[in-house]
């Protein structure tokens, strides 16, 4: 069976860097693309350019520090600002200690924000892509 492809939704986007689980970071990232962090980072983690990038942090990931990226996935905990230029998921263990800016926000049941969620002022009509990504 074969399904045509959305050109729009091409499918999930490939991680392309990874901070494997055990693995500690000290210093800012700034990536483009995709990152995966499932280890610790203490700076901050941002795109290139704010208005592109993937950014999935898994169950045992954590950053102390700020993110900004398009596309943010939270399943592990965030310790400083929060920035998702186009929408943040926020699944069943995300832990974030300050406040979370976003376009779009899906919020699975579980997850905690000890700050405040602050809807980014829409700019243009937004995309379904958040049914796309998992962490």
């Amino acid at each position: 069976m074969f399904t045509a492809v959305d050109p729009k939704h091409p499918g999930p986007p490939r991680s392309e860097t990874l901070i494997g689980a055990g693995t500690v970071l000290t210093g800012d990232i700034v990536f483009s693309g995709g990152l995966r962090i499932d280890g610790e980072v203490r700076g901050n983690v941002r795109a290139l350019d704010s208005r592109s990038g993937t950014l999935v942090i898994g169950e045992k990931g954590r950053i102390e520090g700020d993110v900004d990226a398009a596309r943010i996935i939270v399943n592990g905990a965030v310790t400083g600002r929060v920035d998702a230029s186009e929408f943040i998921r926020l699944q069943s263990k995300a832990r974030i200690a300050c406040d979370v800016v976003y376009a779009l926000a899906e919020i699975h049941s579980g997850a905690v924000v000890c700050g405040q969620l602050l809807q980014r002022p829409a700019t243009a009509p937004a995309a379904d892509t958040a049914g796309e990504l998992s962490a």
